[in-house]
């Protein structure tokens, strides 16, 4: 926590605010990394404004109804009665905040650069109305620098300067959707600072709503923290990915392996194969971390290797379709395939970069007729029309060629699956112990 000694008198200020309750908050992108950090600052007795284009997003929120599965409605509900959570469109309210938090998407472009539009325009909004004493704080995985080297500049056009008369920091958001245990409040906050007096102002703030905070020495520290987290996870699943690879061609049950190999008690962490990377941060987190390399004239040939390897497995997937099918003397084409999970993991209603979509895509661009069942995912628009979700029934289960496990939810029962499916590809290895004939795994 910020001492009140060798602090200055703008940095004094801020901390009175934060402790007294006093300070106004702002979020600006109100989705899976927003809306649940507004919420706990709101539950912390902050006056919280929500700021985001979507029309739907803003309407639901001040009528107290949550569309984010880990915020309950009933939570959401009670702190927007309370007049302590509201949401706008309406960006001149920034003047009132004393602290903002940058939550936007940050995806890649099909050329794998860095897509920092929606963070450009949150700091242009922010830049003409930040008042003075006031937090910014970048909260969008994005590469190394950005907040020194982007946002600072822009914020600085009319004269104030970060760590003097405004506060500047970069805090990676952690969201871990679905989680039970680990959810925005107890998760480990990472900041860093531009200046001293910045590190102080955001820890403080931080302090209030995180049971633990973990400063660091720069924006930049920051920064990277998030990459090499998602890096780590991204490599491991390629590594495992090329294993199962592997094994398939040496006739090898990669999951009796990997269960042998977790025996060990150190020096080994099970990672486990699958269709292939979704959701919005290791499917692109590390491909920030590489173009940054290449601007420093380095090749991140792990980072590069991975993704290759796990942007492979949704057609590995499909090619298994394709055996399954063939030892039924069917082929892909004209075949009634049903995919199990649109959801990029397990027990949540997120489909952002789904490997399911990548597999329904290869196979229907094969001929096949593809329906899904997802009982968090009840529609997609797909085909310039609406897919939904098919009945999870014994009669869904036999009328397909092939069924497909992509996301082991909890709500499937699998038994039912082993006993009325044609034939399975698992690529969950959902299906352990309750039979072998007619399964293909990854």
């Amino acid at each position: 926590m910020a001492s009140r000694k060798r602090t200055t008198p703008t940095l004094q200020r801020f901390i009175r605010k934060v402790e007294s309750r006093k300070a106004r908050i702002g979020v600006i992108g109100l989705g899976y990394v927003g809306l649940p950090l507004a919420v706990e600052f709101a539950k912390a007795g902050f006056r919280v404004t929500g700021f985001d284009i979507d029309a739907k997003r803003v309407a639901a929120l001040n009528a107290g109804r949550s569309y984010i599965q880990d915020v309950p409605t009933g939570e959401l509900r009670d702190l927007v009665r309370s007049g302590r959570l509201s949401a706008t469109m309406e960006f001149d309210s920034l003047r009132q905040m004393d602290a903002i938090e940058i939550c936007v998407p940050t995806p890649l472009r099909k050329t794998r650069d860095p897509d920092v539009s929606y963070i450009i325009a949150s700091v242009q909004e922010i830049a003409s109305r930040l008042r003075p004493g006031a937090l910014v704080v970048l909260e969008s995985t994005t590469y190394p620098g950005t907040t020194d080297e982007l946002v600072r500049p822009m914020l600085e056009e009319g004269g104030m300067r970060a760590g003097k008369d405004y506060f500047l920091a970069f805090s990676p958001e952690r969201v871990d959707p679905g989680n039970p245990k680990y959810q925005t409040k107890n998760i480990p906050k990472v900041t860093g600072g531009h200046t001293a007096a910045c590190s102080n102002a955001v820890s403080m703030l931080y302090s209030q709503i995180f049971d633990q905070v973990v400063p660091v020495s720069s924006t930049q520290v920051a920064e990277t923290v998030k990459l090499l987290e998602n890096t780590f996870r991204s490599v491991n699943i390629g590594l495992v990915n090329e294993m199962a690879l592997m094994c398939d061609k040496l006739n090898i049950d990669v999951w009796e392996v990997i269960e042998a190999a977790s025996t060990k008690p150190f020096g080994f962490m099970p990672f486990y194969p699958g269709p292939g990377l979704g959701g919005h941060c290791i499917p692109i987190d590390p491909f920030y971390l590489s173009w940054k390399a290449r601007q420093s004239g380095f090749e991140a040939r792990f980072i590069e290797l991975a993704g290759q390897v796990n942007g492979s497995m949704p057609y590995h997937a499909a090619r298994l379709v394709s055996d399954a099918l063939n030892s039924r003397r069917r082929s892909v084409r004209g075949a009634n395939v049903l995919i199990l999970g649109l959801a990029y993991k397990a027990d949540i209603d997120d489909v952002r970069e789904s490997p399911s979509l990548d597999i329904m895509e290869i196979l229907e661009k094969e001929g096949a007729r593809v329906s899904f069942c997802d009982p968090y995912v009840p529609s997609i628009n797909h085909g310039g029309g609406k897919k939904r979700s098919a009945p999870f029934r014994a009669s869904t289960l036999r009328a397909a060629d092939c069924v497909v496990i992509s996301t082991a939810h909890k709500a499937f029962d699998y038994n039912l699956v082993s006993r009325h499916a044609r034939t399975v590809v698992d690529c969950r290895n959902a299906l352990k112990g309750r039979r072998s004939r007619g399964v293909f795994r990854i």
